[in-house]
């Protein structure tokens, strides 16, 4: 019996303590979303007025530094824009005066180490001649009499 109490005393507490969290969480969540929706707000504002809208209520300092913030903005973006042109002007020019085919013979030359002739077999036959290949069969067997291991087995 104390038992059963016990666990109905526990499930109605619970349910409570449930409940009141549940109701901190929901106006935590409205908290959040009322800060959020007032910076998103303002953010929108902002955005108007960098575009040329709503600035009737502005005075002359915030028209000031709404003027600095986009002459700073325009010479940035210019001289990102300069750069790529310079560079691209430069990759013309380098291919103009043939510095990309300069290269290629150096790369080449580096490649040739690693390509090197092997020493093959000269008895190698493609297709099928039975003069050859007796030929052949009586070289490795004689090869193999001495014991010495054919070219093409090393």
């Amino acid at each position: 019996m104390l038992k059963t109490l016990e666990r109905y005393q526990k499930c109605s507490y619970d349910t409570l303590e449930v409940n009141h969290s549940d109701k901190e969480l929901e106006q935590s969540s409205y908290r959040e979303y009322s800060k959020l929706k007032g910076k998103y707000e303002t953010l929108q504002c902002y955005q108007r007025q960098l575009l040329g809208e709503d600035l009737g209520p502005l005075n002359i300092n915030e028209l000031e530094h709404l003027e600095h913030q986009l002459e700073t903005s325009l010479k940035q973006i210019r001289s990102t824009k300069l750069d790529d042109i310079y560079r691209e002007n430069h990759l013309r020019s380098s291919w103009a005066c043939g510095e990309q085919c300069s290269s290629y013979p150096q790369q080449n030359a580096q490649s040739q180490v690693f390509f090197q002739p092997l020493d093959c077999n000269s008895t190698l036959q493609i297709g099928y001649n039975p003069d050859v290949s007796n030929q052949m069969n009586a070289a490795t067997h004689d090869q193999n009499m001495t014991g010495l291991i054919p070219g093409w087995m090393l």
